[in-house]
């Protein structure tokens, strides 16, 4: 595909995309017998081509052109709707089929790519295996209020109809996988109905999500951290050409061998009172604080131990303060926020039960998830990073609607 083209006098350039990546091809008029020359000449943006000539290095760069020895056009593209003049974002979202082709979301989409095959490959080294949760799901891992409800499975309630939801989370499915497989993870779509326009919401995105056996919330921090460190590692080693397309600053990235910061949320708090935020002691960090909170650090940074009451009913008390969770959200740095939320999971019983009853969950939907605790409990914990953020943050993108091919957002659903 020739993604953009320029002729000077007897010289056409052709600037081409193949797939795996982007070259130069030079026809000159006195190396190339006239129908090629013509057909150079009959190339338009975006148009599909066979080029066939000489590899040969840029005589100032460090990098190869193609010169031609013979062109045969497929496909002569219509005048191309993205042209190099600046286009706003709306215009790029409808547009997004075609938008695909930029050099930036060819190297975002890549990166993206690279990041799944990083995860795969560190789970896989690890003994990990992948369970695949369900979409569809008769209730939520957390509360309904954000949940797309489905009327197929309704029916007649003597029947044993009842509602069904998009999930939100696979975390509940592949906690009852652990206690077969001990270290277990999924990776799929999830949904949100949540009525937020932010840069960094999404109403349909990937998640991956990790359980496993016998790991406590240090622990589990401690795979985070050596996952995320694998995830940089490839794509430093893999993907330097995407990130230069992209004009990442990767001395942000290369900081990230050193160890993450851990700070529990009652200090992350007075940090943040420190440099003028409102938030309470037992508030959640909005984005505006991680964003102050994390360019603070040059690493990513764990908060740990947030109020019990404003976390998921599965996670458990802190056994020194039962008002705090053994949780902890992983921040991503210069200012991208909450990349990984994670927990140990509650192993007792009784206290899930009570846990279901200070959130008025009903317990029906949730028996075959007590019977994890029922038959053979073990202590474990778990986490699941939000795959576009992760993206956006690697790539140094401010949107998270640029990390996804095609994005879902509370106002667009074309193309």
């Amino acid at each position: 595909w020739v993604y953009n083209v320029r002729s000077s006098g007897k010289i056409a350039f052709l600037q081409v995309r193949d797939g795996t990546g982007f070259c130069q091809a030079i026809v000159s008029q006195q190396e190339v017998p006239g129908p090629v020359w013509e057909a150079a000449q009959q190339v338009t943006m975006e148009s599909s081509v066979q080029v066939t000539g000489i590899v040969s290095k840029h005589p100032k760069k460090e990098e190869y052109e193609l010169q031609v020895r013979d062109l045969v056009i497929v496909h002569r593209a219509e005048e191309y709707p993205i042209s190099k003049k600046e286009h706003g974002p709306d215009f790029l979202l409808n547009h997004r089929h075609l938008w695909l082709r930029s050099p930036s979301q060819w190297a975002i989409q890549r990166v993206r790519n690279a990041i799944i095959n990083a995860t795969y490959e560190y789970f896989g080294q690890n003994h990990y295996i992948k369970i695949d949760a369900p979409i569809l799901t008769p209730t939520s891992c957390e509360d309904t209020t954000e949940l797309f409800e489905l009327d197929y499975f309704s029916g007649e309630v003597e029947a044993g109809g009842r509602k069904a939801y998009l999930t939100q989370s696979g975390q509940l499915y592949i906690e009852a996988a652990m206690f077969s497989h001990g270290r277990v993870f999924d990776f799929g779509p999830v949904f949100r109905a949540e009525k937020s326009k932010t840069r960094r919401h999404l109403t349909e995105f990937w998640m991956m999500d990790a359980e496993h056996a016998f790991v406590d919330y240090v622990g589990n921090m401690d795979v985070q951290e050596a996952l995320v460190k694998h995830i940089i590692h490839s794509v430093l080693d893999h993907n330097q050409y995407e990130l230069s397309i992209l004009e990442r600053n990767i001395a942000p990235l290369e900081a990230c061998v050193k160890p993450f910061v851990r700070i529990t949320h009652a200090d992350a708090v007075a940090q943040l009172q420190n440099m003028g935020s409102d938030i309470k002691a037992d508030d959640d960090l909005g984005a505006d604080d991680e964003t102050l909170l994390t360019k603070q650090y040059d690493v990513p940074l764990f908060v740990m131990k947030y109020p019990a009451k404003i976390k998921a009913f599965y996670m458990k008390p802190d056994p020194d303060d039962p008002t705090r969770a053994l949780c902890a959200d992983l921040l991503a740095p210069e200012g991208y926020g909450e990349i990984i939320g994670g927990s140990e999971r509650i192993a007792d019983y009784d206290l899930l039960v009570k846990r279901l009853e200070e959130y008025k969950l009903p317990r029906a939907p949730f028996e075959w998830y007590l019977d994890l605790r029922r038959y053979g409990s073990v202590p474990h914990s778990g986490f699941g990073y939000g795959l576009e953020r992760l993206t956006a943050w690697i790539c140094g993108i401010q949107h998270i609607r640029e990390t996804i091919p095609f994005p879902r957002m509370i106002n667009r659903l074309d193309p």
